[in-house]
């Protein structure tokens, strides 16, 4: 993929800057919105200060192609990825959105992130193997990590603001928080979804170990907003290097968690510095995860 720049932050003079998330900046249109997902890595609930090149452009690319596969299953709030159909206030700075940018309609999101684990690894290995559970759901006992779970589990969390950290939440919770209706749909709609990329990814060569997705409100409207099925929101592996017992090589953000947990660092701000070949190995398994999928 052809970078001009790294993209670390966006300022747009004219365009209303609403929020500044830990990877996206976004800007309010009146009726849309203008997602710039930028250059920015997280880990640890933590923004590193090193960006990660062409990561921005990745992961709209692949979210972009995913909102397409799934059409079918639940509408989205994406109108364009392409900078030079934006409404002429963007036009300014299209060399910098180009490729980074998804033009969406406004939704009204809702206050939980809808996780779905298919594979034993992560917190979930850890909490199975302290309690045989995870998300207070009980799998079958002897499990190995990585293992393929013979159904997927919806585990959903609350939406935490930045700087801390989701709560788990059970289904009965979420219900409290949503409804009974509303959940049993995002539910059922979460694991199609997730079966839908086990079947797309598989034959591509990746598996998707877990991913959350998040939903919004549009006109009365579930829809699927956010991002989708991106290594910043899943777990990916190799499917030809898929051995359970242990973890697993990722083409996601673990590689830099791996990085940071052999470090003398506190989980907290501020960051540590990331050297070259963090940074370009990071790349790496992002620009192979998007050719993977999208090629």
């Amino acid at each position: 993929m052809d970078s001009k720049q790294t993209v670390r932050e966006t300022n747009l003079p004219g365009l209303k800057l609403l929020s500044r998330g830990k990877v996206r900046d976004i800007y309010d249109l009146g009726d849309d919105l203008l997602i710039v997902t930028t250059d920015r890595i997280s880990a640890f609930d933590v923004v590193m200060g090193d960006p990660i090149p062409d990561k921005g452009k990745i992961l709209t690319r692949i979210s972009a192609f995913w909102f397409g596969m799934t059409e079918n299953i639940i509408p989205n709030h994406m109108i364009s990825t392409d900078a030079g159909a934006f409404p002429p206030a963007c036009q300014p700075y299209r060399e910098v959105l180009e490729g980074r940018t998804m033009w969406v309609r406004k939704a009204k999101p809702l206050p939980v992130e809808c996780i779905v684990r298919g594979y034993l690894s992560g917190s979930g290995w850890k909490e199975y193997c302290a309690t045989g559970a995870v998300c207070r759901q009980r799998l079958p006992l002897g499990l190995k990590e990585s293992a393929r779970l013979t159904e997927p589990i919806f585990t959903p969390s609350t939406k935490a603001e930045e700087g801390s950290h989701d709560e788990n939440i059970s289904f009965e919770q979420m219900v409290k928080l949503i409804g009974e209706a509303l959940s049993y749909t995002v539910r059922e709609v979460s694991l199609a979804l997730y079966r839908k990329g086990l079947d797309v990814a598989g034959p591509r060569g990746i598996i998707i170990a877990d991913t959350k997705f998040e939903f919004g409100i549009i006109d009365g409207e579930l829809v699927l907003i956010d991002e989708v099925l991106t290594p910043d929101s899943s777990r990916l592996w190799p499917k030809d290097q898929y051995r359970q017992g242990g973890p697993q090589p990722s083409f996601d953000k673990q590689f830099l968690r791996d990085y940071l947990e052999s470090l003398d660092w506190g989980k907290t701000y501020p960051p540590p510095r990331l050297p070259p070949e963090v940074i370009a190995q990071t790349a790496r398994r992002y620009q192979t995860a998007m050719k993977l999928l999208t090629s």
